[in-house]
């Protein structure tokens, strides 16, 4: 089979995208490859190809392991395959053991072609020795920049990665990744152990996409004044929930006809689905998010990307202003500046992201007193902290101390997830033979009936549990728990710290762990800065000369661009 009539017989595509065919033909021919497409160009094609390619020649290769760092990203790309009728699966931490391990011989013994996970099951010694076991042809790593010490979205999770290829050593390697600069670009192979050197990459350029900086001190009322003049489809991205509510509602409350809805990482995952899917059919017009939203989305007729609030690097501002004009047509991305107000932000961002050492140090041994962790123990214990509660009663500061906690995941003493999704638990307490005392409905019945089927150990401990998805099975989970029968955990979202080490006495911060990551953290945000600032240079030439594209011309189309203009012709 080729690379084309897979394309053909899967996806139903008649040819590929613009450097889509040269990333295939550098996998099928066992090059370890680093991969940059601007977001919507078609990544997921690139290894999935290749791989059905491979197990219709090898079934001996027929496995593609895909590692990606969101949950939702996995089941929805495990769901539109099997809708293709391909064969795929994912494990992800909150899966009960049996389901995982379901998965995994299913990958070993069946027609399976793909094994989603996230980089922190690579940590898992058991996961580990499976894996060797597994027919694996291809490893894929999604959102490649996070392995990088110098991306802008550093996730220590990802250094796994070169580990697990010792396991798999003919076995290539597939990076992807929409935003690296050049210095990354060389981190993310050093990291992923590349035989040897191979960046394929599209320009970052978009011709139909404009780019504009708004200066503007009332910046509600620009946005509902650019949303009425731009129709279709919109995202307005900001930095925080509270905003993201408030200016949601004040949205709907001045122009009920933008109908707008809030996004962000602390909604439940029904209510995050429900509110991207409405949007993603054109039923909301308006998503007003934090940086939780857009990473997977696939909407291509985005019209309009609105920042608010100035964000803190040009990497992650090129990757969502680029989820507006997927479909080729003219979309805007529209960054709102205050520049007295935005520049004093952007100092105070630098403080609150790189604390003092010496506070830094007073969190850690804060947060372990917090957990009752004494001094040498706590080697692979897993917590979920309330960070009010830590930030109450310990007298911290919220911002810094989530700060802090980042710098020591980054020097290895513990593992901090901030927006670390627990899945619901269930224990049944009533043996089966005494349910008929206790007059249960028909619907409470079934349900019951479904868990003790499912899961084996359900009478002796907690076990996760997926059929708490919907509000209707979540409402008789609760009702049953009133009256004895369960133990109901609900899902929730909050922070959750695995002690990677010991409790220490003492906490070493290296220069490259502290300093080095401080002075680039600056570099980017003044980069930012002067982007927004500057009103003489094309925006678009200087994002490309940030990804290293330096002899792009001016576009002709950006803010900058069209003040020339309008002053050359009026002149």
């Amino acid at each position: 089979m080729t690379p084309r009539e897979a394309l053909h017989t899967y996806f139903g595509y008649d040819d590929f995208r613009p450097l889509q065919a040269e990333i295939i033909d550098s996998v099928l021919s066992g090059k370890d490859t680093l991969a940059l497409m601007p977001t919507g160009g078609g990544k997921s094609i690139c290894f999935q190809v290749p791989t059905l390619v491979m197990a219709h020649d090898n079934p001996e290769k027929r496995l593609c392991i895909v590692v990606t760092p969101l949950i939702a990203l996995m089941r929805d790309q495990v769901t539109n395959l099997q809708e293709k009728g391909i064969h795929a699966a994912a494990v992800y931490s909150g899966m009960s053991y049996d389901k995982q391990r379901v998965a995994l011989d299913n990958c070993l013994y069946g027609p399976y072609h793909f094994l989603y996970c996230s980089p922190e099951r690579l940590e898992s010694e058991e996961f580990r020795k499976r894996l060797a076991d597994l027919p694996v042809g291809l490893i894929a790593v999604d959102e490649a920049h996070c392995i990088s010490q110098w991306g802008y979205d550093f996730r220590p999770s990802y250094l796994n990665i070169a580990e697990v290829r010792k396991l798999l050593p003919d076995v290539p390697v597939l990076a992807l990744t929409a935003t690296a600069t050049p210095e990354t670009i060389d981190d993310i192979q050093d990291k992923l152990a590349f035989q040897e050197k191979n960046v394929l990459r599209k320009s970052f350029h978009r011709e139909n996409l404009i780019y504009v900086v708004r200066r503007t001190e009332k910046k509600e009322e620009q946005v509902a004044h650019i949303l009425s003049r731009v129709p279709g489809s919109a995202i307005v991205y900001v930095r925080n929930r509270k905003r993201a509510q408030e200016l949601s509602e004040w949205l709907n409350s001045q122009f009920s006809i933008l109908n707008s809805q809030f996004y962000h990482a602390g909604l439940t995952t029904q209510e995050r689905n429900e509110r991207q899917e409405a949007w993603t059919r054109g039923e909301t017009r308006v998503i007003v998010a934090t940086n939780a939203f857009g990473m997977g989305i696939d909407k291509p007729d985005v019209r309009i990307v609105i920042h608010y609030d100035l964000p803190s690097n040009l990497e992650s501002y090129y990757q969502e202003a680029g989820r507006a004009g997927r479909d080729g047509k003219t979309a805007y991305a529209v960054l709102l500046y205050n520049e007295s107000e935005d520049k004093a932000k952007a100092r105070k961002r630098i403080t609150d992201n790189y604390p003092p050492k010496e506070f830094i140090e007073q969190v850690y041994h804060k947060t372990m007193d917090f957990l009752q962790i004494g001094a040498g123990s706590g080697l692979g214990h897993r917590f979920t902290v309330h960070m009010d509660q830590l930030c109450h009663i310990m007298k911290l500061p919220v911002i810094q101390t989530y700060s802090a906690l980042h710098i020591l995941t980054q020097a290895g003493y513990i593992d901090f997830e901030e927006e670390h999704e627990t899945q619901p638990r269930v224990q049944i307490h009533i043996p089966r033979y005494q349910l008929g005392e206790y007059n249960l409905s028909r619907e409470q019945a079934e349900l019951l009936d479904l868990l003790m089927r499912s899961y084996t150990g359900i009478y002796t401990e907690l076990q996760y549990v997926r059929e708490a998805d919907t509000k209707t099975t979540h409402d008789l989970l609760v009702s049953l728990a009133q009256r004895g029968i369960i133990t109901y955990i609900p899902r929730s979202v909050g922070c959750c710290l695995t002690m990677t080490n010991e409790r220490q006495t003492e906490i070493y911060l290296s220069p490259a762990i502290f300093e080095q990551r401080q002075v680039r953290f600056v570099a980017k945000m003044n980069a930012m800065v002067e982007y927004a600032d500057q009103n003489q240079f094309c925006r678009e030439q200087i994002l490309l000369a940030y990804f290293g594209e330096n002899d792009a011309p001016v576009c002709g189309r950006c803010d900058v661009c069209r003040d020339l203009m309008h002053r050359v012709l009026t002149e």
